[in-house]
């Protein structure tokens, strides 16, 4: 086959479709060691999170990330500092070899007083890898019992300890034991957990805001219920002051819709990731403890079902006030029927009566007409006297008033005509 066959030229999209699959891929994990993840808002945008790989990359004297790279690793220590930048959050993560002790100090990382972060802090994670020795097993002891999360996982070639409680640091603390995992197995452990704990952090983000907006939901209920109960009272009365009220209402509604649609959006489609990647665990539960997925479902279900709830009481709600709306329309509108209806009953009137006006005015003024006419005629009848005319000027003057009064008349009459008929076409 001759190199270069298959050059053809390529689709715009083609070269970032290949490139994601391999956007985020495994770490190769060793074991033992410690990871820390930190997951940030970035409520200042991409050049923020930029500027602040950049300036890391520049201390370690590695070129910084271009303007439109969504991920960046650089060798820090004894481990590699990795950045990934999402659609609302980026996510700074380093590995390095594990304490003696679980929970030990890490005396040297990244994320130390030099470190400026590019946003509020959403997510921490400590998550540290030990083989299974009498040591780590004592480990457990330091979980709070109450909500101590325990299971194993890959047919028992590992094992995952947590209480998704925070600690010193503010960081939650994961124990993975190692039982014989490659490093590319624990690379895709680690992912797997990380991505839980931090997406399941942003997928609660709905339920605060849930909870702020019930209260307003509940008093635009009462409000439209208080305004349909008057609607069945003093519809035709009030309509303009209850269409006014309703309006208000729908306003602030669907400013609150707007407010929290794409949160809710958001916080589904991240309860979805982490039901994915529980799945993806395949975990099996160790006698007298909850695994990692029966804890999170048995508290992240109900939130998420609270903010379904508020999703779908704003819908049905702007339904109903749509409906009273057009009610009230309706009613409005057979008040303007009404009111146009005497109006043109009123104008119909008028007409009339400007009919019989102009009757009356066109009978006077073929009279005064004909009276300048005749008395124009009496000059002309004079005049024709004057110049031997046997007849005298009073009776032929006379004699022309019935004529003057016909012609005046006929003459009102065919320019009346002359203006009916230019008004039908």
């Amino acid at each position: 086959m001759a190199k270069g066959s298959f050059a053809f030229p390529q689709a715009t999209a083609r070269a970032q479709a290949l490139g994601e699959i391999h956007a985020r891929p495994y770490a190769l994990v060793p074991s033992p060691r410690v990871i820390f993840q930190l997951a940030f808002l970035t409520e200042g945008g991409s050049a923020v999170d930029h500027a602040v790989m950049g300036e890391l990359s520049r201390s370690r004297g590695i070129s910084p990330p271009g303007r439109d790279s969504s991920h960046h690793a650089l060798s820090w220590g004894q481990g590699t500092l990795r950045w990934e930048r999402h659609t609302e959050f980026s996510t700074y993560f380093w590995d390095a070899p594990a304490p003696e002790k679980f929970g030990g100090e890490v005396p040297v990382h990244p994320f130390g007083d030099s470190f400026s972060p590019p946003g509020t802090l959403i997510s921490g994670v400590r998550l540290e890898i030990r083989p299974d020795t009498p040591e780590t097993r004592a480990a457990i002891s330091t979980f709070d019992p109450t909500s101590l999360c325990y299971s194993e996982i890959k047919n028992g070639q590992g094992a995952i300890l947590t209480d998704f409680r925070q600690n010193g640091d503010g960081l939650t603390q994961i124990l993975v034991i190692d039982r014989g995992m490659t490093e590319a197995g624990r690379g895709a452990l680690v992912q797997r957990l990380l991505d839980i704990e931090t997406y399941r952090t942003l997928a609660m983000m709905g339920l605060p805001l849930a909870q702020s907006l019930s209260p307003d939901i509940r008093r635009i209920e009462d409000g439209l219920t208080g305004i349909t109960n008057a609607m069945k009272q003093h519809a035709r009365e009030k309509a303009d002051t209850l269409l006014t009220e309703i309006t208000r209402l729908a306003a602030e509604l669907e400013a609150n819709a707007a407010l929290s649609l794409y949160r809710f959006g958001a916080s589904r489609a991240y309860y979805g990731i982490v039901q994915e990647r529980i799945r993806t665990l395949a975990e099996t539960a160790v006698s007298g403890y909850e695994t990692l997925g029966f804890f999170l479902e048995r508290r992240l279900a109900p939130a998420m079902r609270t903010c379904q709830s508020v999703e779908e009481r704003q819908a049905n709600l702007s339904r109903k006030l749509a409906r009273a709306t057009a009610l009230l329309r309706s009613w409005i509108d057979v008040e303007l029927e009404q009111l146009n209806t005497s109006l043109l009953n009123s104008m119909d009137r008028r007409a009339k009566l400007q009919l019989r006006l102009q009757q009356t005015v066109e009978g006077l003024s073929v009279a005064a007409i004909s009276y300048y006419v005749v008395g124009l005629f009496g000059y002309v009848a004079k005049a024709a006297h004057g110049l031997g005319l046997p007849v005298k000027p009073e009776t032929l003057t006379g004699i022309a008033v019935p004529f003057v009064i016909a012609g005046m008349w006929l003459l009102v009459r065919a320019i009346r005509q002359r203006h009916a008929e230019e008004d039908k076409h």
